[in-house]
């Protein structure tokens, strides 16, 4: 897949996508009775909670899944020249399998094909999610634009964003596009370089066939921004590994996660981080690029983002495959930016103004990596109102990531990048009571809302998050003050983050799809509610009042 980055001044941090917008289309969506599962807090369980797979498991499911494609796919109702690929698999306490498939026409990639299917325990299938209800069809699979012409389109919109690569980085390729509307024969480009800031660039490209016209762009890169003693977080606990007389900075207990020194490159791997008495940095950022205290900060926000998904979902990695990523330090000179990346499924980190403010806190390592989560999961693409979902699932999980640490010098909040002081004043990127209040952001839904950059159409879902796990109304928390209001002046109860967040990772893993809009969410969420607590419960009547008051009803 692809990188993502964060911004500078006021743009927030961003997410991982996939390819392809549009609506979502439900049919037969499954439900379970609530019962229990050990995924939620308090020795609860669920019955629709994910159980924790393991790697050879999740193999052999997947793997099974793809040897019954063809099956699946007739019965399901595709068409003759459909092939269903397998790429996710989720299997609930009480045996519910949910299986998520890229789909193919006539050996091409449908973008925007995705869908989810529902399987009992028994075996028997009782519903598709799907991210397009239109039938996958076109006339002609030869076409009538060249693909240098393409690419010539697509260099073009690279350039506007500051790259500076005269050729794509790969050949056109030929897709279907189903993204929205009639699904057509296009082309999807890829050009690489640098964004105007330093950022690497992404830039994906698709265009008709047939016509030449852009039908959608997106930019692939999505921005953010032992012992350690961290500059965010304190002297914390790391996982380090002795090689000979030399620790290194190696977690082989999660996934085998490691941390690197770039050095102030900007390409290839960089320098494991060694060190011989296994105390990693010094509690202050200095301008050094061999500085342990960044390093140990990123080794620390990897490790917590781990247990959060493990511990609270059953989640084995960014993949659920048992797979660590990799970070990397000292990204560039002055890069006021931290960005995850697909294609080498790595998190990097930059130095900020004069190389001594690392955007290495902890909601900011917890952010990115749920970029990768939703890669690999809804896979929500990067434009429009699934691009804002797809940014505020980032901001979510990493506000999941921050209370579940409980660390006492970076304590649990409902504000986004708080620590790293990116504007220069001492406030944070974003606040999930009311969005609003960092001066872009919107608070509730409105039909233009998709028109917004994702960084701040990414408030209807932060807000109705915090309205879901807080309620209404004014109130301190953690020692913070928040006021949230709503779009039609009602009152809401919150049903705790606990709750709130097993409701949005099963959304997102189990009823989201590439192309899930504001309504589309909605509907997902209510049907994890239902799932997980029943559909006459308390927590499904809180989902629907939370999205009636950012106006998504």
């Amino acid at each position: 897949m692809t990188p993502r980055h964060l911004r500078h001044k006021r743009t927030m941090l961003a997410a991982a996508t996939a390819v392809a917008a549009g609506a979502l289309l439900s049919t037969g969506l499954t439900t379970s009775a609530s019962a229990q599962t050990p995924a939620e807090a308090g020795g609860r369980t669920l019955a629709a909670a994910p159980t924790s797979l393991t790697a050879a498991a999740r193999t052999s499911l997947l793997q099974q899944a793809q040897t019954d494609a063809t099956g699946t796919a007739r019965q399901i109702g595709l068409g003759a020249q459909e092939k269903l690929v397998a790429k996710d698999v989720v299997k609930d306490a009480d045996g519910t399998v949910h299986t998520r498939y890229e789909r193919t026409y006539a050996g091409l990639p449908v973008l925007g094909g995705d869908l989810i299917v529902h399987t009992s325990k028994a075996g028997k299938t009782e519903g598709v999610t799907k991210a397009t209800g239109a039938a996958i069809k076109v006339a002609s699979l030869t076409p009538k634009v060249t693909a240098a012409k393409a690419e010539q389109q697509a260099v073009s919109l690279a350039k506007d964003a500051g790259s500076a690569q005269t050729a794509a980085d790969q050949a056109p390729r030929k897709v279907v596009w189903a993204g929205n509307g009639k699904p057509v024969l296009a082309y999807e480009t890829v050009v690489g370089g640098f964004q105007d800031d330093g950022t690497p660039n992404q830039l994906h490209v698709i265009t008709d066939a047939a016509t030449g016209k852009k039908l959608y762009e997106y930019q692939g890169i999505e921005n953010a921004t032992g012992s350690g003693k961290t500059l965010y977080s304190g002297t914390v606990s790391l996982t380090t590994t002795l090689s000979g007389s030399t620790y290194q900075l190696y977690d082989t207990t999660r996934g085998g996660h490691k941390t690197y020194n770039l050095a102030r490159k900007t390409s290839g791997t960089g320098t494991l981080f060694t060190d011989a008495d296994n105390v990693w940095g010094t509690g202050t950022a200095s301008s050094s690029s061999s500085d342990q205290t960044a390093a140990a900060d990123a080794a620390y926000g990897a490790q917590e983002t781990w247990d959060f998904y493990k511990n609270t979902f059953g989640r084995n990695g960014i993949k659920n495959n048992g797979v660590g990523a990799y970070s990397r330090v000292h990204y560039s000179s002055n890069y006021v930016n931290a960005f995850w990346d697909d294609s080498c499924f790595c998190m990097t980190y930059g130095d900020g103004s004069g190389n001594t403010h690392p955007l290495t806190a902890l909601d900011v390592a917890g952010h990115e990596m749920s970029h990768g989560v939703t890669s690999n999961t809804a896979g929500l693409n990067y434009s429009g109102e699934s691009g804002g979902l797809n940014e505020a699932t980032s901001d979510i999980f990493g506000t999941g990531v921050e209370w579940y640490a409980n660390n006492a010098t970076d304590k649990g909040d409902y504000l986004i990048g708080e620590k790293i002081d990116i504007n220069g004043d001492g406030t944070p990127l974003r606040y999930m009571d009311k969005p609003s209040k960092d001066g872009a952001s919107a608070d509730s839904w409105s039909s233009t809302v998709g028109n917004k950059d994702v960084h701040y159409s990414s408030g209807v879902a932060n807000h109705f998050f915090y309205l879901l796990a807080e309620g209404s109304g004014a109130k301190t928390i953690n020692g913070v003050s928040y006021n949230s209001p709503t779009s039609n002046g009602s009152t809401v109860t919150g049903i705790g983050r606990d709750k709130a967040l097993q409701i949005w990772y099963k959304a997102l893993t189990t009823y989201m799809t590439s192309t899930t809009n504001y309504k589309a969410a909605r509907t997902a969420t209510l049907n994890a509610a239902s799932a997980l607590y029943g559909s006459s419960s308390t927590e499904y009547k809180a989902v629907a009042a939370a999205w009636s008051g950012v106006n998504v009803n």
